[in-house]
């Protein structure tokens, strides 16, 4: 009987086991990007916070369990958020600073195709929140996009049209 308990007990141990070492990793993880006071350390701790968040949405969403795949997706935009907030405030010149802006935005990018993933295999009813996230992570997109490249042309003449007239030539 005893050692039917203690399998029993280990075969359980190991099931969660790996659950719990990724759920701790990642509470680990969360709280050296709380305490990060440095936004370009705090970008690059958010990128690997951020892909073990998107690696557990894929887990968690094999199971089904889309609710907290959506909850993980809000604490991943949240924590973009934080960081770029963060970013700016210490950094407002991107172009001083691009590989804390290139950095976040790329992975910015990867959580975005990521909900776009998510969105299609939803429920229904968990589609409106994760659309915010989506919003909000598009709007951060091309905040930082515009940060990065600031200075773009205003217009751009398509080939088929004719070149604007000359004023000076029409005088004469």
């Amino acid at each position: 009987m005893r050692i039917l308990f203690a399998s029993v007990v280990f075969a359980l141990g190991t099931l969660s086991g790996p659950a719990f070492a990724e759920q701790d990793k990642i509470a680990e993880m969360q709280a050296r990007f709380d305490h990060e006071s440095n936004s370009v350390r705090r970008v690059k701790i958010f990128e690997k916070l951020g892909d073990e968040e998107l690696a557990r949405t894929r887990r968690v969403s094999t199971a089904d369990d889309y609710r907290t795949v959506a909850q993980i997706l809000e604490t991943y935009r949240n924590n973009a958020r934080l960081a770029l907030d963060l970013l700016k405030q210490q950094h407002p010149n991107a172009e001083k600073q691009l590989s804390g802006y290139k950095q976040l935005q790329m992975h910015i990018y990867k959580g975005i195709r990521e909900v776009d993933e998510t969105l299609l295999v939803s429920p229904p009813d968990l589609r409106p929140p994760l659309e915010l996230v989506r919003q909000d992570l598009l709007a951060m997109d091309n905040e930082l996009l515009h940060s990065i490249f600031p200075h773009r042309p205003a217009k751009i003449p398509k080939k088929d049209a004719a070149p604007p007239a000359d004023p000076s030539q029409e005088q004469q």
